[in-house]
C-alpha cells in the first residue's frame, strides 16, 4: 500500500530572505517535491535588475509580488501595457503573451507557480514533406486509411492526462505531465 500524500510547510519566504545575503538575486526556493504537478519559484531582481522580455508558448504562470516594487514590461518598447508592481499583486501571465519584469530601485521579490513542464526527451527530427507525401501514399496503397493513422491509439493516450501524444514511434513520455507512455 503507498502512503498517501500529506500537505506540508515548504518554506518560510521571511526566512528566504533572512538567510540570503541581500545582494543575492535569482531564484532564492524551488519546489522539488517527487510526484509534483506544479513548479514554483521565489525569485530575487536587484535593484533595477531584469527579466528580458519573452513569451511562454506552453504555460501560463501566475506571480505573487512578495516584497518590492517594479513593473510587468510586455516589450512593447513604447511604455504601453507597463504595469505596476507591489507587494501583494497578484498576476496572471497567459501563454503565448510577451513578458518581462523589471524590479525597481530596491528590487523585487516574487513568487512563481506554473503546471510543471516535463522531463526532456529526445525525439527524432520532423518527417520531411517529401516522407510525409510518400508516407500517405503508401497508406493509400495498403488500404490502411486517410493519413495512415492506426485504427487503435491507446498506446498514445496518456495515463495521468489523457494527452494524445503525436504520431511519432520514438515518443515514450507525455508532452504535457512527463508520464510515461503505454507500450505497444
Amino acid at each position: 500500500m503507498t502512503a498517501s500524500p500529506e500537505a506540508a510547510v515548504l518554506t518560510r519566504v521571511a526566512e528566504l530572505f533572512r538567510d540570503a545575503p541581500a545582494d543575492r538575486g535569482g531564484a532564492l526556493w524551488r519546489l522539488a517535491a517527487d510526484g509534483r504537478q506544479l513548479d514554483a519559484n521565489v525569485v530575487r531582481l536587484g535593484p533595477d535588475a531584469r527579466v528580458a522580455v519573452h513569451v511562454e508558448p506552453d504555460l501560463d504562470v501566475l506571480l505573487y509580488v512578495v516584497d518590492g516594487t517594479g513593473r510587468l514590461d510586455p516589450g512593447e518598447g513604447d511604455g504601453h501595457g507597463e504595469r505596476e508592481l507591489g507587494a501583494g499583486a497578484v498576476v496572471w501571465l497567459p501563454r503565448g503573451a510577451r513578458r518581462g519584469v523589471v524590479a525597481g530601485a530596491a528590487g523585487l521579490a516574487y513568487l512563481t507557480v506554473h503546471r510543471r513542464r516535463p522531463g526532456l526527451s529526445i525525439r527524432s527530427a520532423p518527417a520531411s514533406p517529401a516522407a510525409v507525401a510518400e508516407r500517405d501514399t503508401r497508406a493509400r496503397a495498403t488500404g490502411s486509411g486517410a493519413g495512415g493513422e492506426p485504427v487503435c491509439l491507446l498506446n498514445r493516450v496518456c495515463p495521468e492526462c489523457g494527452r494524445l501524444a503525436p504520431d511519432d514511434s520514438d515518443v515514450r513520455f507525455c508532452g504535457r505531465c512527463g508520464s510515461r507512455l503505454p507500450s505497444d
